[in-house]
This record gives structure tokens, sequence and C-alpha cells, in this order.
């Protein structure tokens, strides 16, 4: 564990006290940026830098309303579908994936696409073909309407049924001799998938697992390190949007490991006063799409009441870097760039 005054001077210090006599932020660790967001987000900058604005992005290219409104002021022009660019244009595909019909319909205009789909999720993607092919019933756990759970099921939509958290798993109609196996959002709450799993086991007990986990290795490190701070906080505040699902998973996974309260926000503007009444501890975290710069907003707004003692408390290193699609990496070559 590390602590510093909110100036950036980093010393060693003793462990949490059982009960806390000063104001102190526990600032989780990781927390903000993983390397699909961060490869997505470098993906169109370098893009605007070699071709020129604008550059089409279908739908965020993450979700984080900040980001969005950065590239956006640079030359970014996001669009919900394909036809709204016009033909001939280069378009990004966002991090969350596409299905294949969105290929097809970006050829068929010929727009130049270049795929920032998360290596993590193209994995997802290629277990839904090969368990389709292979004449498997899949069970998508995910959230309705999410772009990534639309992506997916675009890959097999035939074989794939949608479960939305454990309660719909008893609604599921399938015989349990049924050929079935389960995916999952990459995004998702590890506990509320493993409880998903456990209640779709119940009644299917030939349930096959996919080889290895579906949910990110960015997802399952942000939520271990809020379970490692909430029973100490007071509140626990997490910066991301309101449509990232990795975000609003840490809200409810801190309430659920001992936090007394949790709030989202977008930026330390959203942050309400009321909310730090009679507290000590605040502990605070960041989604896989949020750039640190928001999280330094909020240590600036905690320490200006008081909040400058700042212990970060790691629970895992991250060191996985993705490279960037290879037809932008291909015309970054090309103009001596890469």
């Amino acid at each position: 564990m590390r602590s510093r005054a909110y100036d950036g001077r980093v010393t060693d210090s003793p462990s949490v006290p059982l009960v806390p006599t000063a104001k102190k932020v526990l600032l989780a660790a990781p927390r903000g940026y993983c390397a699909g967001v961060d490869r997505a987000v470098v993906t169109v900058e370098k893009a605007l830098e070699l071709y020129g604005a604008p550059v089409y992005v279908r739908k965020q290219i993450v979700h984080n309303k900040h980001v969005v409104e950065d590239l956006e002021a640079r030359g970014a022009i996001f669009v919900e579908e394909t036809d709204e660019v016009p033909e001939g244009s280069i378009v990004v595909f966002s991090a969350h994936g596409v299905a294949p019909s969105v290929h097809d319909e970006a050829a068929a205009r010929n727009l130049r696409t270049i795929d920032a789909t998360c290596p993590l999720v193209t994995k997802v993607h290629h277990e839904a073909r090969r368990f389709a092919d292979e004449g498997y019933r899949i069970l998508l756990i995910g959230h309705e309407g999410h772009e990534e759970v639309v992506g997916t099921t675009g890959e097999a939509p035939e074989a794939i049924t949608l479960v939305d958290g454990p309660s719909h798993a008893d609604e599921i109609d399938i015989s349990p001799d049924e050929k079935v196996v389960w995916l999952s959002q990459t995004t998702l709450s590890v506990d509320e998938t493993i409880e998903t799993v456990d209640r779709l086991r119940l009644r299917l007990p030939l349930l096959m697992s996919p080889p290895s986990d579906d949910i990110c290795y960015a997802t399952q490190n942000r939520q271990l390190a809020v379970k490692d701070i909430a029973a100490r906080c007071d509140v626990l505040i997490v910066v991301g949007s309101g449509n990232s699902s990795n975000s609003v998973r840490l809200v409810e996974v801190g309430l659920d490991a001992g936090a007394t309260s949790s709030h989202r926000v977008d930026s330390a503007i959203e942050l309400e006063e009321e909310w730090f009444e009679g507290a000590v501890t605040v502990g605070l975290t960041s989604g896989a799409s949020v750039p640190e710069e928001l999280v330094h907003g909020v240590l600036e707004w905690l320490a200006a009441r008081g909040w400058g003692d700042v212990e970060e408390v790691s629970s895992a290193e991250e060191h996985l870097v993705f490279a960037l699609p290879p037809e932008l990496r291909r015309d970054l070559k090309a103009a001596g760039r890469s």
C-alpha cells in the first residue's frame, strides 16, 4: 500500500487503522483504462492524424462521455449506423464489436473500415461461431440491448438465447438433455455471472462452460480492487458514464462488499456535498473506459474538502497491451509513421 498527500508525494505508511480518525481516500488500483479501451481510443486518434478529419465512428468508441466529446472536438463524427456515413469514407467500429451484418453493410457502401473491437470481445465472437457450428444452443449471459451483446448475438442469431441475469435463468425454455453452452458479455459482474450459471445448472446439468472465462481481466481486476477497499469506505465513488456496464457494476460490487454508500459520477462536477456528511474514509475507483484525468479531478475536489491523504490500494498489476488494428498499422507503416 502507498500513501500520499494529494501533491504527488508518495511515502511508506502503516496499514489503515481499524477505526480511522482522520480523513482518508482509499484509491483502488487497478482502475481506469484497460488495454482494449486504450487501443480503441488511440485508434481514432491515429486515424485522425493519418487521414485527417472527419473520421466516422459507429457508436461510441468506448462508453465514456468525456472521451467521446474530446474526440469529437478533434474531428471524429459519431454515428449510430453505417448508412449515416458518406460512401467511400473511413469508419471505425467501436471496442464493443459489431455483427457480421454491419461489416456487410459497410462493404456495400464502399466504406473503409477500421475494426477497433477489443480482442477479448473478438474471442467471444469466435467462440459463438464455433459452438454454433458444432450444433450447440448458446446461452449468452448479458444485458439486453448492450452493444457487445448485439454484436455477439449477430454472429449466430439462430443459436443464441440471451440470459439477462440470475432471475431470467429460470425463464429459459430449454430441454435438460439439449446440447448447451454458456458465454457472457465481457463487462459483467463476476459474482452475478457465477450466480446466473449456478441457477442455469440447476435446470441444465449438462450445461458446458467456455474454454476460458469470458469476463475480461480488467473487469475482474477492477471489481477485486473495489472489494478490497469497500468494507472500509463510508462513501465509495466510481468515476464512469451511465452507459458503461463495467462502471455501473462497480457501484453494485462496492455496495455488496460492504461500502456504506456508493455513487457513480461522470466527473467531479457531479459530486454532491451531502454524500460526504459524517464520512471519514472515501473510496475511489474508475471504470475501464475512464481517463485518469477524471480521477484526478475527483481527488482535487476531495482534497479541497479535507481528504488530502490518499492511499493507493493495489490488488493486481496489469501489463497487457494490444496492437492497433492491422488495417491502421498497414497505413501507418506506408506513411512512415509506424
